[in-house]
């Protein structure tokens, strides 16, 4: 029964995945997003990581699901772009340069180093009786990983605000271009 659910899931995490990426519109790439979140919530479930399931339900797919979708509706998505047009001559050749090659390095810092994996001793660790595992996760949470917990929520912080001053710019030259007549 178990690999029963853990393939449905994978088909249907890989299939949101897809339809993040492929998506032409970004609310139909979001609703994939969700899919995406929904099926590793099971797949948590399947593991009997019930805290962690909970939390991708109610923090990923609820609240910053819902922060996506605000900005994408802030900024709007009834206007028509079109994308074969390329702002920057050679920009996505170059992209795909870069990402490829900062893929390479990952894998070959992986592949020759002999730090190992984070978190490897708190997987493999026992729980001691001293405090509860909600306490125990919110000690390594703040202490081992508030930086990236930090960076995460400048990250956030940083989009909301850059969505907010990008829609307000279109909006004062929507204005303008109404003001003088130009269509």
């Amino acid at each position: 029964m178990e690999t029963a659910v853990f393939i449905v899931c994978a088909v249907i995490v890989l299939a949101g995945a897809l339809g993040v990426v492929l998506a032409r519109n970004p609310v139909h790439a979001a609703l994939s997003l969700v899919g995406t979140l929904f099926g590793m919530a099971v797949l948590f479930l399947n593991l009997e990581a019930h805290f962690l399931a909970a939390v991708q339900i109610i923090v990923y797919a609820g609240a910053i699901v819902v922060l996506f979708l605000f900005v994408i509706m802030l900024l709007g998505v009834d206007r028509l772009e079109d994308l074969s047009v390329e702002p920057i001559t050679g920009q996505r050749a170059l992209a795909a340069v870069v990402g490829a090659g900062t893929f390479g390095l990952a894998v070959a810092f992986l592949v020759t180093s002999d730090i190992g994996l984070p978190g490897r001793e708190a997987l493999t660790g026992e729980i001691t009786d001293e405090s509860s595992n909600l306490r125990q996760i919110a000690d390594v949470l703040f202490t081992d990983y508030v930086y990236a917990f930090e960076a995460t929520a400048a990250l956030l912080t940083i989009s909301v605000v850059g969505a907010v001053v990008m829609s307000r710019r279109m909006g004062r030259s929507d204005e303008a271009q109404k003001s003088t007549g130009d269509d």
